[in-house]
């Protein structure tokens, strides 16, 4: 942006055209506007530098109109201005994501020099990535420290030919940090091949992987190459690589110690020259500890680990998972959806998210396609009685009290979390013919974890759909 743009929100006419005449005396474009809900209407409209809004305002507050900017334009600073200005009102603001804040009242050069650190910050970051990296990552989205972590990490060794095992509960993106390892790599023009070690049996699992001979097993009716040498020059992907048997595990390890391939029914070893990349839910560590998975294998395949955060513990991307979501389902879709509601962010900020970027990814078309209005309200989740959603949908409405804050919040646990949980827990089971050890490894949980959850959301057998 050769001219920034500062979008100025303040109920108070006084305190807008104040702001418009210092920063525009300094060349800056200014918007200034009177409510929360006006701004959320400009910032679908235009591309702004930076924001700077009053705290508390009817209707929509300054703190509402943040985390709304947050999922719609992720890295535009925002200001926050404040007449409580008090050591908790600026904490607040910078967890929400504030860059800076306000107190009233405040002087010409205060807001100058406030202005002038936010919009360098802007410029500092690349505009409009919602990957929070300028390093051609483009299929991820964060910018938390964890995420960033996991950047870093691939930056590191995507230069190299070592063996990586990525680690990570179901639907944390372990197949993507694997394709940006190959896309960074000098292998990057050569196959990048992925299996799922979970979908074959060992039989077909060892023909997919080695190839075979005609002849060589019933069925085997023609030659068929192996993954490993359609892989050759680049990279080769094990998804889930816990789940293969003591019997191939042995002869896995030996094609990665001696580079070379024999096929099923064959004689002869075929040289391979690939990159290994794996992937797993579980620990091998406890897996080889118990028998379970070779000791030398598992050495051998965690030359580099990366672990893959779960959503729970990079909160911090939310907004920018929503609004990314939000921005291709509607697309996808056809539907105008300008953003999310505070009252439905509330809800997902409380729920845990087992199912990670994946279970994020379904709710939000889930919404998206069950929207009547511009703004995601909780009501779309499908979870909310109407009476509650009604009352949280509501623009202007403001809990009076403590208590009554306390009371919507549980609310939202029993009549929206809770269901939301038991929908993802009766799902697992429901495509796992209630196998409870298959459903708890799909969703990337332990078996007694995942039956203390189904005891705590009481679910039983009587809830199994024939």
């Amino acid at each position: 942006m050769s001219q920034p743009r500062i979008l100025v929100v303040d109920d108070e006419a006084v305190i807008r055209e104040a702001l418009r005449r210092i920063l525009q005396s300094d060349g800056y474009q200014v918007d200034p506007v009177a409510s929360g809900h006006a701004a959320l209407e400009r910032i679908q409209q235009e591309q702004y530098s930076v924001v700077i809004s009053d705290l508390k305002m009817p209707g929509m507050s300054g703190m509402e109109v943040l985390k709304s900017i947050r999922i719609l334009q992720p890295y535009v600073p925002v200001i926050i201005i404040t007449g409580y200005a008090t050591v908790e009102t600026a904490v607040d603001a910078i967890k929400n994501g504030a860059f800076d804040y306000l107190s009233k009242p405040f002087t010409p050069d205060q807001v100058r020099a406030l202005i002038r650190k936010a919009v360098d910050h802007r410029l500092a970051n690349t505009e409009g990535d919602d990957s929070g990296n300028a390093q051609g990552f483009d299929r991820f989205i964060g910018a938390s420290k964890a995420m960033k972590k996991v950047y870093n990490r691939i930056l590191q060794v995507a230069p190299t030919d070592s063996t990586v095992l990525i680690t990570g509960e179901s639907g944390t993106g372990k197949e993507l940090v694997a394709r940006a390892i190959h896309d960074n790599s000098q292998r990057r023009d050569k196959p990048f091949v992925a299996i799922d070690c979970t979908a074959l049996a060992e039989t077909l699992l060892e023909s997919e992987l080695f190839g075979h001979e005609k002849g060589s097993f019933t069925g085997a009716m023609r030659t068929k190459v192996g993954l490993f040498k359609i892989a050759d020059g680049g990279t080769l992907f094990l998804d889930e690589v816990s789940n293969i048997s003591l019997s191939s595990q042995a002869k896995l390890l030996r094609v990665i110690q001696e580079r070379e391939v024999t096929p099923i029914g064959g004689t002869k070893p075929q040289p391979i020259n690939i990159r290994l990349i794996s992937a797993t839910n579980k620990s091998l560590r406890e897996l080889a500890e118990k028998g379970e998975f070779r000791e030398d294998l598992y050495f051998r395949l965690n030359t580099i680990p990366i672990d893959m955060p779960p959503l729970r513990d990079r909160k911090g991307d939310l907004p920018l998972l929503i609004g990314h979501f939000l921005r291709r389902f509607a697309s996808e879709i056809g539907k105008d959806i300008k953003g999310v509601s505070p009252a439905a962010m509330a809800l997902l900020e409380q729920y845990e998210f087992p199912g990670n970027v994946r279970e994020l990814e379904h709710m939000i078309e889930r919404a998206v396609v069950l929207a009547e209005e511009d703004l995601i309200q909780p009501a779309d989740f499908g979870f909310l009685d109407s009476e509650l959603a009604e009352t949280l949908g509501s623009s202007d409405y403001t809990p009076k009290t403590a208590d009554e804050l306390k009371e919507i919040k549980r609310r939202l646990r029993e009549e929206a979390v809770i269901p939301i949980e038991k929908s993802f827990v009766l799902e697992a089971l429901q495509r796992n013919d209630w196998n409870i050890t298959r459903a708890a490894e799909e969703v990337g949980m332990l078996r007694p974890n995942f039956q203390a959850l189904m005891k705590k959301l009481q679910i039983s057998a009587r809830d199994r759909k024939f």
